[in-house]
């Protein structure tokens, strides 16, 4: 990426980090309704349209965010689910009471990073108008705060926690309208933020896999994909404060980091050429007449479905429009960006090469004449119905103009595919905050009273799993694997050797994947089941193995699966009998036979039990 992996370096890029992690917590019903929280292939019964508009937040303003999501002037789609929706998601019903046991559940998370705790949670509104919520609004409610995390040797400040609504799951993105799930709305989630205190991107990494290790081992987690979501807040010198949204796989997170840290630094380059050009931007002129016999399919149809052609100059900026900034990311991807916020599906700029869009010699020379162009300037183009064209020509307008002064502070996506990021929308203020005046405080006092807080120490959680485990190596990846709690539920209930436990769940289920058995298929029930028959001395070690690999769905299937594929297991007399059969000249050689043809039936510590006392004898 062109920056270099030392503390130094980002110390001189005046690079500043925080994070903000977002967890849906594992309760039975939803925050504010009594709606199911985790209703699996539920179907739509029915769906209602909604259009949003930004209003003011409590200080009188409204957020630009809001605002600017809001000119997009999409509606939104809403299915409606029979158990994991209802009239509270749909903003036609006041919210019920919060859930109690989401509450608890965030402050035992809030003890746990050390969190001071508000005698008085104060429910309120965040504005949010991209359609994910159709209230506009989201409940949210601070936690905790002043909190804190060790993270290798040095401290990390929490410096609050929220528990919130999650958002509605994205079904459709169309230029038109976004269709949405309401079954994912309204799940209890709580939010984990840090002080900008973090390093480097490698350190960003490693302070968001601690937070997400610290909430999976307090049990209250959700798990599955998109249960959890990192952002991260950037700047660096002379740039601007940006978040970037959307990681749920932390593998690329650090390389995304330095990409975002490398677009700044362009951005800032072509600031300072364009200051030296005497860079600016001009209005946007029709130019449709100058298409009225072009051989561009791309703008020829546009027209004849009655739209227009609009361009504007941007002086000084020839060359830099197409300038590289990242990972296939130029200013003119920035420029674009904007103007798809209205609905186009982008710009023709002069820096690229115009052949592609069949736009001939001859009209390209009428566009900078009619522009008034000289030979340091640039142009953009669109071309779209004439109310969608003016707006889409004003983004492009702001944006451009924006280069010239500043690094623009946005919400950005996380692009783990080009490892890169792309344009949301303009960052968020406190504009968009206001009370929640359908909901009653709580006092956190009387809940404090009621419940025994839990706090999750890692380091006590790791030494534990040394002790059962006894392989440092195994014990390590049990406290990171998403198998812990299946492994703490099975040691548990079973009695079996921990190391076992692990060795399967960890090294033969791996192994499995890697062979393309699909053992994600089976239950916790039925693997419970097999340590349940392995304890009782029904199966030995090795079957175990084998029975995954057939994918039992119930533990019934498992009983089935035995007796057909003679996997019981044999021992006492009846092995004392194969034993009589197949004694050789020595006791090594008699092992090699039985176990070749009884190898998963038979304990091999058994054997060699019944071998020595025999030869003993």
């Amino acid at each position: 990426m062109g920056i270099d992996e030392t503390k130094q370096r980002y110390k001189e890029l005046g690079f500043k980090c925080g994070l903000e992690i977002h967890q849906r917590l594992s309760t039975k019903h939803k925050l504010f309704c009594r709606c199911i929280a985790n209703a699996e292939s539920e179907s739509p019964i029915f769906s209602i349209e909604r259009r949003q508009r930004a209003v003011a937040g409590e200080l009188g303003a409204v957020d630009q965010a809001s605002s600017f999501e809001s000119k997009k002037q999409k509606f939104f789609v809403y299915n409606i689910f029979r158990r994991s929706s209802c009239l509270v998601d749909c903003d036609e019903e006041p919210p019920n009471l919060p859930n109690l046991d989401a509450v608890r559940s965030a402050i035992n998370i809030c003890k746990s990073f050390n969190a001071d705790i508000p005698d008085e949670i104060e429910i309120m509104r965040k504005g949010v108008v991209d359609g994910s919520d159709p209230s506009a609004f989201q409940r949210t409610m601070m936690i905790g705060y002043d909190g804190s995390m060790n993270v290798g040797d040095k401290i990390i400040p929490i410096t609050s926690i929220f528990l919130e609504e999650e958002s509605s799951g994205i079904i459709k993105n169309s230029d038109e309208y976004v269709e949405y799930g309401l079954d994912r709305l309204g799940i209890p989630l709580i939010e984990i933020d840090t002080d900008p205190v973090i390093e480097t991107p490698k350190e960003a990494k490693q302070v968001a896999m601690a937070i997400g290790l610290l909430l999976r081992l307090t049990g209250t987690a959700q798990r599955g994909i998109g249960s959890i979501r990192q952002d991260v807040n950037i700047s660096i010198k002379g740039g601007a404060r940006v978040e970037i949204k959307g990681f749920q796989e932390l593998e690329t997170m650090d390389e995304i980091i330095n990409a975002e840290i490398e677009r700044q630094v362009k951005l800032l380059e072509i600031i300072d050429e364009l200051k030296k050009r005497k860079a600016f931007v001009g209005v946007g002129i029709e130019l449709t007449e100058i298409f009225s016999k072009t051989n561009s399919k791309l703008i020829s149809s546009q027209i004849k479905n009655g739209g227009v052609v609009i361009g504007v100059k941007l002086s000084g900026f020839k060359g830099l429009i197409g300038m590289e900034i990242g990972n296939d990311l130029r200013l003119g991807t920035e420029i674009s960006d904007y103007a798809k916020s209205s609905g186009v599906k982008g710009i023709i700029h002069s820096d690229e090469n115009l052949d592609k869009y069949e736009i001939s010699e001859l009209e390209s020379s009428k566009i900078k004449e009619r522009l008034g162009m000289n030979n340091n300037d640039a142009f953009i183009l669109v071309a779209e119905k004439k109310e969608k064209a003016e707006y889409a020509i004003h983004l492009a307008i702001e944006r451009a103009k924006i280069a010239i002064s500043n690094v623009p502070s946005e919400t950005r996506a996380a692009d783990s595919k080009r490892v890169s990021t792309r344009f949301l929308r303009p960052m968020p203020g406190r504009s968009r905050m206001y009370p929640e005046t359908d909901t009653l405080p709580i006092d956190s006092n009387n809940i404090l009273k009621e419940f025994k807080i839990e706090k999750v120490d890692v380091e006590k959680i790791k030494k534990q799993l040394d002790d059962e485990i006894k392989n440092a190596q195994l014990s390590e990846q049990m406290l990171w694997s998403k198998e812990l709690p299946l492994y703490r539920k099975i040691i548990k209930t079973t009695g079996v050797n921990p190391a076992v436990v692990a060795a399967i769940l960890l090294e033969k289920m791996k192994e499995l994947k890697r062979n393309n058995i699909d053992v994600e298929s089976i239950n916790e029930e039925t693997i419970t089941r097999l340590f349940h028959l392995y304890k009782d001395g029904r199966i030995t070690k090795g079957a175990i193995g084998e029975l995954l690999s057939l994918t039992p769905k119930t533990p019934e299937e498992i009983d089935e699966l035995i007796k057909s594929k003679k996997l019981g297991r044999i021992s006492g007399k009846n092995l004392e009998k194969i034993i009589a059969e197949n004694t050789a000249s020595d006791n090594g050689k008699t092992i090699q036979n039985i176990m070749s043809k009884y190898r998963l039936a038979i304990d091999g510590e058994e054997l060699n039990k019944l071998l020595k006392n025999k030869t003993n004898k």
